[in-house]
């Protein structure tokens, strides 16, 4: 009987350490956060960890609804019109912003970001990568070494909240 207490006291307690290192219990303050996009309510986000297991998990076509929060690595140099999010493991979510209707500050590489949308995984071709790698002011030598299209993790942000 004490044998089986204690297994499911210690199944309990995987369980707890499991849900508590999936998602991080945010201590959102509007006053601390610039708002871009539509507004929503912080609840259940995801830690980069996390999300990218959760990246790891999807197919191509797959879509989830989520919030996360990383650290923003880099973001368009020309209108702000895309971020790169810090997933760990030199891993990083190609942040998109739905209907290109906001943009987020050419200066927030190095902030923490919150942000609420879908993540999918994506194949990128050369074109749009090159693009990209234009946008964020990559020399012309290291453009012209992209020559294959790359599967992505890929984030269509409806809102975002970036720390002060």
């Amino acid at each position: 009987m004490k044998k089986i207490k204690f297994l499911a006291f210690a199944f309990f307690m995987m369980l707890a350490v499991s849900t508590f290192a999936q998602s991080k219990k945010v201590v959102f303050k509007a006053e601390d956060y610039a708002s871009f996009g539509e507004k929503f309510k912080v609840k259940k986000v995801y830690t980069n960890e996390y999300m990218l297991k959760k990246y790891k998990a999807l197919k191509k076509g797959d879509t989830i609804t989520v919030q996360f929060m990383a650290n923003i690595k880099a973001v368009c140099k020309k209108k702000g019109c895309w971020m790169n999010l810090d997933l760990s493991n030199n891993q990083e979510a190609f942040v998109k912003f739905k209907d290109y209707a906001f943009f987020v500050p050419l200066n927030a590489d190095g902030s923490t970001a919150i942000i609420s949308g879908k993540a999918y995984v994506d194949i990128v071709p050369v074109a749009e990568l090159k693009h990209y790698a234009k946008d964020a002011g990559k020399p012309q030598s290291e453009i012209d070494k992209i020559t294959e299209p790359e599967v992505t993790y890929a984030f269509m942000a409806d809102g975002v909240y970036i720390k002060k």
